[in-house]
């Protein structure tokens, strides 16, 4: 007899793979190559905030410089590294990319919002591409960007990069992106214009400049540690439509350098994914365990749990073969990734976080 507990896990499983199914039909992806230039039809602003980047901008600021946008503005928001010369000597080559040097934030700004709302102010175009420092634009990304916020008539989209990953840590938890956005929210019901369903990823976003000034910019947002979220979420309380894409070959990232790094970034962003409870925060992590862990404890329990344990692995194999990223090996990691998250659940648990050298509550 299946106990509760396994019938239940087996329930979620077959919930999640549903939509799943639907996402690997339905959730846009980004094409490889636009088939339609849409960059030159209105000025448009390539954003880059960009603190304690000089390691990661040599190998991202070729792809920006391959765009065809009318401006690159990169802002050196503080760095502590060679950010700023590194800009610079870019800039040398290509008279589209300018170094902006930021200010320092007003009182309760968080810095990245602080730099894109300095960046909004400071570029000409009628449309503006937020891009993160870590994001890998192939040739004719932002062309498709574009076509795409065409094709959805959203004044704003949030494209979710092919995540890269480096270290065993990273493969454990960077790809828990991914599988909360195509397991857990199906695309039909991300598209209801409630700010419940909304969501988005703050590597890659871009605006119709009226849509961002409607919004009240980044200033709207101005003190919260997940703006991408917050961001989304105030499109549609505004009844504006919000469209969403996979980045595909076309946008890339990889948002993390290593294991620390990747439980630093979490931490910072885990409770505002749970709209600010601890105790959310604590049953999903909870229940992740009981659904991808448990069930390879429990394996000789019974059939059940030995369907669930392999439903687990099934799922991220659709995940990384919906946005391409491939890696089928990774698979075997899922039992893993529930303990590999403590670290960063404990973190975000603490009244103060920290990032970039910067303390947040």
């Amino acid at each position: 007899m299946v106990s509760p507990v396994a019938a239940g896990v087996l329930a979620f499983h077959a919930v999640k793979l549903a939509g799943l199914a639907v996402n690997m039909v339905t959730f846009p992806v980004l094409p490889a190559q636009p088939r339609t230039a849409t960059a030159g039809r209105v000025a448009v602003s390539l954003l880059v905030p960009a603190r304690d980047e000089a390691a990661r901008l040599p190998a991202t600021l070729p792809g920006l410089l391959a765009q065809a946008v009318d401006e690159i503005l990169v802002l050196d928001d503080g760095s502590r590294d060679g950010t700023a010369a590194v800009v610079a000597a870019a800039a040398a080559g290509d008279s589209r990319l300018r170094l902006v040097p930021g200010r320092a934030a007003p009182a309760g700004w968080v810095g990245k919002n602080w730099a894109c709302q300095q960046l909004a102010q400071a570029a000409r175009g009628d449309r503006l591409v937020f891009c993160d420092a870590d994001v890998h634009l192939a040739p004719g990304a932002v062309d498709a960007v574009l076509a795409e916020m065409d094709r959805q008539r959203a004044p704003v989209l949030s494209v979710f990069p092919r995540q890269r990953t480096g270290s065993l840590g990273e493969r454990l938890t960077v790809p828990l992106i991914d599988e909360v956005l195509l397991s857990f929210l199906p695309y039909p019901l991300l598209r209801l214009p409630v700010p419940a369903a909304a969501c988005a990823n703050g590597q890659l976003m871009a605006f119709d400049r009226d849509g961002y000034d409607r919004i009240g910019g980044h200033a709207s947002v101005a003190g919260e540690l997940v703006e991408d979220l917050a961001l989304a979420r105030r499109v549609r309380r505004l009844g504006l439509r919000l469209g969403l894409a996979l980045g595909g070959e076309a946008v890339q990232a990889r948002l993390y350098g290593g294991y620390g790094e990747a439980v630093r970034g979490f931490a910072k962003s885990l409770r505002g994914a749970h709209f600010g409870s601890r105790a959310l925060l604590l049953a999903n992590l909870a229940g992740h365990a009981v659904a991808y862990t448990v069930p390879w404890l429990r394996w000789n329990s019974g059939r059940a749990w030995r369907i669930a344990a392999v439903a687990g692995l099934v799922e991220r194999a659709l995940v990384n073969a919906k946005t391409g990223r491939g890696q089928y090996a990774e698979v075997a990691l899922v039992p893993f990734v529930a303990p590999a998250v403590v670290p960063a659940v404990a973190a975000a648990l603490r009244r103060r976080v920290r990032w970039k050298g910067r303390e947040y509550r």
